[in-house]
């Protein structure tokens, strides 16, 4: 089988060129893809719990622990303790975070109006639903590896 018809060469190479186009835009206006789709997961009005976060957007807690200072240092969020959890951190936009926030929305709502004038509603749903058919076979291997027995007697 050629690289060319293997699903997930399409799959990546389609993220990958996406993800460039964003990052150039990001870019531009001094922050990465990856920061801008953490600002889009926080709640402009109520923050977001910290644990919340990394699961939202399939991160790794240690890269989005790094990507938080990161944020911080930059002024885009700060942090402070849960109201009703005082062992939690909720995470909040400042200003700036609120400013480049908006900017993420902006350039997705662009790009998928884009992707709505060549492609045709009834071509997106078969997409969705393709892509949700992948989803269940990812998440039938994942389950499959948890239950593998780490040895065999």
């Amino acid at each position: 089988m050629k690289r060319e018809e293997t699903v997930d060469y399409h799959i990546k190479s389609a993220w990958h060129a996406i993800s460039r186009m964003y990052n150039q835009q990001a870019a531009e206006e001094g922050f990465t893809t990856a920061i801008g789709f953490v600002l889009i997961n926080i709640n402009s009005k109520e923050g977001t719990p910290a644990t919340k976060i990394a699961p939202m957007i399939g991160l790794e807690t240690r890269s989005l622990t790094r990507m938080l200072k990161t944020m911080e240092e930059k002024g885009l969020i700060f942090k402070k303790a849960d109201p009703v959890d005082k062992r939690s951190v909720r995470i909040y936009l400042t200003e700036e975070g609120r400013a480049k926030k908006e900017i993420s929305v902006k350039t997705i709502m662009k790009f998928n109006e884009r992707v709505r004038e060549v492609v045709t509603e009834e071509e997106l749903q078969n997409f969705f639903q393709v892509f949700s058919k992948i989803q269940s076979v990812i998440d039938e291997v994942n389950q499959a590896e948890i239950y593998k027995p780490i040895f065999e007697l």
